[in-house]
């Protein structure tokens, strides 16, 4: 009887701590395994990079289309833009331009 009655006693004195250090791990491994812990924060993080890095790139490419359509403007004429876009649209070239052509699938802009 002794023997269990030691053994009782060694249960309820491991117990406690047991159950602190037991919600310390959980609390411990939530915080970087969760869906709010470090390796989400890092994955979170590398992703708004890769936003900004893309919206710079739109932004830039929209000025460069701000800047050609800004030639084109009836307060401000470009004659050189306004060549261009009616040749581009009439499918004509002067005989003394050079002309490069370019495959189908290449951007020109």
């Amino acid at each position: 009887m002794r023997f269990w009655e030691n053994v009782k006693q060694g249960l309820k004195a491991v117990s406690l701590p047991l159950g602190f250090l037991s919600i310390a791990a959980f609390f411990g491994w939530y915080a970087t395994q969760g869906n709010h812990g470090l390796i989400a924060y890092s994955q979170h993080q590398a992703m708004l990079a890769q936003v900004r890095s893309d919206n710079a790139a739109a932004r830039a490419e929209r000025d460069g289309w701000l800047r050609r359509i800004a030639g084109l403007q009836a307060s401000h004429l470009d004659p050189d833009m306004l060549d261009e876009r009616a040749r581009a649209m009439l499918n004509y070239a002067d005989p003394r331009d050079v002309v490069v052509l370019y495959p189908q699938t290449d951007k020109l802009f």
